[in-house]
């Protein structure tokens, strides 16, 4: 999460003059050219990044992979709208259940699995004990990363008064997180300004003073940590209100779960408790952290004063990664197989993103835009080779020229 680019002529992933292969070179008119390098594989934004308004997007135009054909442009709008009316059509035509009751449900199945992980940490036998843990694992990930990141979205309901309810429950009860920061870091910045350097480009997971097996292999056990004690420094930029129910709900929260496992699971200190809750909040926070780096980073890059329209800056800026029954179910779609969809259109529930999957990766493949694709494995490969490149140094600026 090989890139599929519409480049028939370039091996994917394959390695040109030091870099790495992936991304058709696109040609304007005359010599203007768009040059990019990937991996093979409160404030007003002016990207609506939860709107169905088509943004303007790159045309049809003169795609030069590898030497084709030159088209003519057409009008970036006219592409972002086209794809837009594509994707309202089955929107539409799904029921309730396609477009949010299957998500819906999966959330409910997780809530309904607390009672069994919770009772089965009480067993002094190993196989039954493994299991509670693996339960509560994937019960707490599904809440907090697949709930809240839906729930940031509006994903959930169609009620904006119950989708800031699930937002408080999720975001903050569950993943001890600030609504208001969530949505604003998450919906308007990174997804207003995907890859743009400085706003959107997933800096915020680079810690640039870590060596690349501390960081992809130790430093996620401590996202448990490290998640609260951000959270209560962001809560300086809002409101007292705000940062009081923040503060009030990340406490219930934390209480609840290290209540149950005192009550319930039986442990008899409050330190085996500690660190149970430890072990089951960073079960899968490897993939979580690894997800989160690999579907941008390493991708084009651009400046904000010279970015693409919507439809090319998510088609270049964005990486699927494969399916897989467990992150699916605890991450969700439109983070794992489905996230181009999701970045082009981010008010749709997983489901739906599944849904329109098709239709907008042969779209974007008809228009010969990039729809990157690679293997989870193959990422994690790339990031331990050129981790220097990659998440310490800053990236390279895409140069877009006649384009805009």
């Amino acid at each position: 999460m090989p890139l599929e680019d519409g480049d028939p002529l370039r091996p994917r992933g394959r390695q040109l003059n030091g870099e790495v292969s992936g991304i058709p070179r696109l040609r304007g008119m005359g010599d203007s050219s768009l040059r990019s390098t990937t991996a093979p594989g409160g404030s007003r934004t002016d990207v609506m990044a939860e709107g169905w308004e088509p943004g303007p997007a790159l045309g049809d135009g003169d795609v030069n992979p590898g030497g084709a054909p030159q088209r003519a442009w057409q009008p970036e709008e006219a592409l972002m709208t086209e794809l837009s009316e594509l994707v309202q059509k089955v929107v539409k035509s799904s029921s309730w259940w396609e477009r949010h009751g299957m998500d819906i449900s999966i959330l409910a199945c997780s809530f309904l699995l607390l009672p069994a992980g919770f009772l089965c940490l009480r067993s002094a036998q190993a196989i039954p004990f493994l299991a509670g843990v693996l339960t509560l694992g994937v019960v707490h990930h599904t809440l907090t990363v697949k709930g809240s990141h839906l729930a940031s979205h509006n994903a959930l309901t169609e009620s904006k008064s119950w989708g800031k309810v699930w937002a408080i429950f999720f975001i903050e009860l569950c993943s001890a997180f600030t609504v208001e920061q969530a949505t604003y870091n998450h919906v308007k910045i990174h997804h207003g300004y995907t890859n743009v350097i400085g706003l959107g480009d997933s800096s915020t997971w680079k810690l640039p003073f870590l060596n690349r097996y501390v960081y992809m292999f130790i430093a996620p056990l401590a996202v448990p940590i490290l998640t609260p004690l951000v959270a209560l420094d962001l809560l300086r930029n809002v409101e007292w209100k705000a940062a009081l129910r923040t503060l009030c709900c990340m406490f219930l929260g934390f209480y609840c779960h290290y209540w149950l496992l005192l009550h319930v699971s039986g442990f008899q200190s409050p330190w085996s408790a500690l660190l149970c809750m430890l072990v089951t909040r960073s079960l899968l926070a490897h993939p979580y952290i690894h997800v989160n780096i690999f579907q941008h980073i390493g991708l084009p890059m651009f400046a904000a004063d010279c970015k693409p329209k919507r439809i090319h800056l998510m088609s270049l800026g964005v990486l699927n990664l494969p399916r897989n029954p467990l992150l699916d179910w605890s991450f969700g779609h439109s983070l794992i197989s489905c996230h181009v969809e999701h970045h082009l259109f981010p008010s749709l529930s997983d489901n739906m993103c599944l849904k329109i999957k098709p239709i907008v990766s042969h779209y974007l493949k008809q228009k010969k835009l990039p729809y990157n694709e690679d293997t989870y494995s193959s990422r994690l490969w790339l990031f331990l080779q050129r981790y220097e490149e990659l998440m310490v140094h800053a990236p390279p600026i895409t140069e877009l020229v006649g384009i805009q």
